[in-house]
């Protein structure tokens, strides 16, 4: 299992890549249910399988309707965009996806000021710095219209009470309530929560399905008739209107129905790798924050860029994060891949 990291890497080569679940390739029953599709323009509401992905996903988070998007990234940005209008503001923890890792899209496209709060070491925020969020009805400020949550966070499960907690302080105060949920399968099969408990809380869901899921494509918006109704014209001024688009959506039914229950091997084998790493002298991994499939490992000054050099030149893709580089298992690294990892880290480290 040999190879050097490149950009643009092709499919067959022999790597093992912990860079992110988004890696994932579709499985060959995943592509037979993509030659199998009925298929229609989605953009006329004639894609039958579009239809059929976005009202079992609706169901399954308890919300009226959904819209499929291409990306959680125009997802998110779509509700941003349904909730918030020019000089409004929206509330985030800071190391939240829809902050931090969107380009800014909210501002740049929407004119919504963010207002980021700090997380603690578990990605959550605060009642109290929610509340103490909300902006006066000053010309000023601007105006608070909505808080935007996330679950999980970094692969940390975000408490349930303290969401529901978080939410009720947001709209006693008048804001409504998104809630980026790319990987909060990940999060119910954590918690044994079924989705529908765990979307209850909120007004709208973006929910990922080309991560731990395994789709090569889409995101799904869960939320009121009315807000999908708005977020399908917030989808075309995106761009994001697509045409027989039922291939993609045939990967999202197939992951909601073969690969939820699964994700808890993700779960098990980044405990696992965790571990194993963390019996490497040098090497520094918070145990206690593997929760999903995400291990954030510090190989010490000076050897992360030398550390991912070494793990590709033996078949092996990770980041090179610092201080700490995340690492995330998937359907496409098994446990044999795990203890692979962990002996070529060994290797590294007796070599220095």
């Amino acid at each position: 299992m040999t190879g050097k990291a490149r950009k643009g890497k092709q499919s067959t080569d022999p790597f093992l890549d912990f860079r992110s679940d988004t890696v994932t390739l579709p499985s060959t029953e995943m592509r037979a249910a993509m030659a199998e599709a009925a298929v229609g323009d989605d953009v006329y509401d004639d894609d039958p399988t579009v239809k059929a992905l976005e009202e079992k996903l609706a169901k399954l988070a308890g919300m009226e309707a959904a819209l499929f998007f291409s990306t959680g990234t125009q997802s998110n940005l779509a509700a941003l965009l349904c909730y918030c209008g020019r000089g409004d503001e929206y509330i985030a923890g800071d190391e939240y996806h829809i902050f931090r890792d969107e380009a800014g899209g909210a501002a740049v496209l929407g004119g919504i000021s963010p207002f980021p709060l700090p997380t603690n070491e578990t990605g959550g925020i605060t009642v109290g710095q929610v509340a103490g969020a909300v902006k006066p009805d000053d010309p000023h400020c601007p105006i608070s219209k909505l808080l935007c949550l996330e679950n999980t966070v970094s692969g940390r499960v975000q408490d349930q009470d303290l969401i529901k907690s978080l939410s009720k302080t947001a709209k006693s105060n008048g804001l409504s309530v998104h809630l980026d949920g790319a990987r909060i399968f990940n999060a119910a099969v954590k918690t044994g929560l079924s989705l529908e408990e765990l979307c209850e809380p909120v007004d709208s869901v973006s929910i990922c399905l080309s991560k731990g899921l395994g789709a090569p494509v889409g995101s799904v918006l869960c939320g009121s008739k009315d807000l999908i109704r708005r977020a399908k014209r917030m989808r075309k001024i995106l761009g994001g209107g697509m045409r027989q688009v039922g291939v993609l959506a045939a990967c999202g039914l197939y992951a909601l129905e073969h690969n939820i229950s699964r994700l808890s091997d993700d779960h098990d084998n980044a405990v696992r790798l965790g571990e194993g790493l963390s019996e490497i002298p040098g090497v520094a991994v918070n145990l206690s924050a593997v929760e999903t499939n995400m291990v954030f490992l510090n190989p010490g000054e000076g050897h992360h860029e030398a550390l991912s050099e070494y793990l590709a030149e033996n078949g092996i893709l990770i980041g090179i994060q610092i201080p700490e580089i995340r690492l995330v298992t998937h359907l496409n690294v098994n446990r044999e891949a795990i203890d692979y990892f962990i002996q070529k880290t060994k290797d590294y480290f007796a070599s220095r």
